[in-house]
């Protein structure tokens, strides 16, 4: 991007005065001939990392490895807050969550922007659609097609099967568990395969327009339960052994330790059975993975991936029974963080090996607006791929680090404050209230939660620093599961300082860019706001600016 119009871009947010970027009219916008039609798969909890392609020993996403192989895989993708609303809101914003403020799953509604990615899709004539979970701000009137399928509740048809309908309760019933038996229900009753289907019914009604959709699988986010032949298709006694138990969790601190507790304390001995958790979730890769190509054939069949930009990921981690916890909750480790993410279509210039750029869910909208000719809205803090994915020229400093985030305030909750685990923990939900022996825990709570933490990644390094000014600091090719912090270690105080100061720059930069402030008539009014910004700017490293002229 030219130096002066990054400045221009700047100068203009910086205006405090301007009306909040949502009342202002949106702008006209036509699509471009030819543009292409966008789909966005994405899945619920999905480490990465766990396919053959990837390194894995067990294959349980072939169509997702052949995806990647004609596409882009990127190595180094990270969410911005390890929890579902908050990554999946940056996902349609490209904002961070401490800008368009739904920093709890409970805060959809919360969400801040000018104008999300479905708002500049419609805007070029696309039709729109939702097939799977939500857990963002999106409702049905604002797109045109939408079936609803979240963590316990699956869109139904008109008079649906008793078959569906006794699933849907099971499941309920089963309230986030982990299943010792296969599922007892058939594969066409299960969300993925649902969720498929409604995406196919979709395309039959809108594949001969531009269209983009969003198909969201629930899984493998917990309840782990699988039917056959997905139950035991990766046996316990076969999954790869994992990486620490909970002897880490001495080197964790008392959060971490509180979360393991609290699992047990509903779960008794839960680590026994570590395995099981680990061939429920593999299985359920697989029976997504299986949905995928579902999906990708009837496409082939009906010409439309010729003209299809596709891109899949994840909006966070498991930590898979490493340091003996379930699910996701305290921290950003890198189980939790670091997120599969794949493009593929036209114009995406496929590669062997996995690109080294560090990059952020964040990117994915304004990613898809250069690639179908769209402004890029006010606001938006992530940076367009689409060079990276043309296998062009690109800034590599640019991508030479990233940013998550983790918390929602106030201080730390610790041991003095005895807090009970009965305030974690889940009873139901509204009728559907479940007998003592079967109720779960709530891993997004009070404790884990409390607090607030930047982090950043780059080359080898990664650190974190907090609220109270600790910080960590792990090398992680040496220390993958961040167990021995190098913080304030004279040895390391020039890796130390380089992050930090590249923290600065992530904070300083995703700082909110649509102004609070009211337009006042006669003095503002006349202020432009820029055209299209992106991120590259030489100014960043080292050349001088162009004086900014008005």
């Amino acid at each position: 991007m030219h130096r002066r119009k990054f400045l221009q871009m700047v100068a203009a947010s910086a205006v405090g005065t301007i009306a909040p970027g949502p009342q202002r009219p949106e702008s006209s916008s036509v699509r471009p001939a030819g543009s292409p039609n966008i789909l966005i798969v994405i899945s619920d909890q999905h480490r990465v990392g766990l396919t053959k392609r990837s390194g894995y020993s067990l294959d349980t996403s072939p169509a997702l490895d052949r995806l990647g192989d004609q596409g882009v895989s990127f190595d180094r993708a990270y969410a911005t807050q390890p929890v579902c609303t908050p990554s999946r809101t940056s996902l349609l914003t490209g904002r961070w969550p401490h800008a368009h403020r739904a920093r709890q799953n409970t805060e959809a509604q919360q969400a801040y922007f000018e104008r999300d990615l479905f708002d500049v899709v419609k805007s070029m004539g696309y039709k729109t659609g939702l097939s799977g979970k939500n857990g963002t701000h999106l409702q049905p009137e604002k797109l045109d097609f939408w079936r609803d399928y979240n963590d316990l509740w699956g869109w139904q048809p008109p008079n649906p099967p008793k078959e569906i309908l006794e699933f849907d309760q099971w499941r309920r019933l089963l309230n986030f568990s982990i299943s010792k038996a296969a599922t007892p229900f058939p594969l066409e009753v299960q969300f993925p395969y649902r969720t498929v289907s409604s995406a196919i019914e979709f395309l039959q009604m809108y594949g001969n327009e531009p269209f983009a959709l969003m198909v969201s699988f629930p899984e493998p986010h917990d309840p782990e339960q699988v039917p056959k032949p997905y139950f035991d298709m990766f046996p316990p006694d076969v999954v790869p052994a994992r990486g620490v138990g909970p002897d880490a969790l001495k080197k964790k601190g008392f959060r971490w330790q509180w979360e393991y507790d609290l699992q047990n304390y509903i779960e008794p001995g839960s680590d026994k059975y570590w395995r099981r958790y680990v061939s429920n979730y593999l299985g359920s890769l697989r029976m997504i993975d299986d949905q995928l190509e579902r999906l990708l054939a009837f496409m082939r069949q009906q010409h439309l991936l010729e003209n299809t930009i596709i891109v899949y990921l994840s909006d966070h981690g498991d930590f898979l029974m490493d340091y003996g916890l379930m699910r996701k909750g305290v921290g950003m480790p890198e189980d939790l963080a670091r997120i599969p993410m794949i493009w593929s279509g036209p114009g995406i210039r496929g590669r062997a090996h996995r690109h080294p750029a560090f990059v952020s869910i964040a990117d994915v909208m304004p990613t898809l607006c250069e690639a179908i000719g769209a402004e890029i809205p006010h606001g938006v803090q992530g940076r367009s791929l689409w060079p990276l994915l043309e296998g062009k020229e690109y800034p590599e400093e640019e991508f030479r680090s990233i940013y998550v985030e983790a918390g929602v305030g106030g201080l730390y909750y610790d041991l003095s404050d005895k807090v009970p685990f009965s305030s974690a923990v889940f009873e139901g939900f509204g009728k559907y209230t479940v007998p003592e022996k079967d109720r779960t825990f709530n891993e997004l709570n009070s404790v884990t939660q409390s607090g607030y933490m930047k982090m950043v990644r780059m080359g080898d390094w990664k650190l974190m620093y907090d609220m109270m000014g600790y910080g960590q600091l792990y090398q992680l090719t040496s220390d993958p599961y961040e167990l021995n912090n190098l913080f304030g270690d004279p040895a390391v105080a020039g890796e130390q300082m380089l992050l930090l100061a590249e923290l600065l720059m992530w904070t300083i930069r995703t700082q909110d860019t649509l102004p609070m402030g009211q337009v006042v008539p006669g003095l503002t009014d006349n202020i432009k706001w820029p055209k299209q910004h992106n991120w590259y700017s030489p100014y960043r490293h080292g050349k001088a600016p162009e004086a900014f002229v008005p």
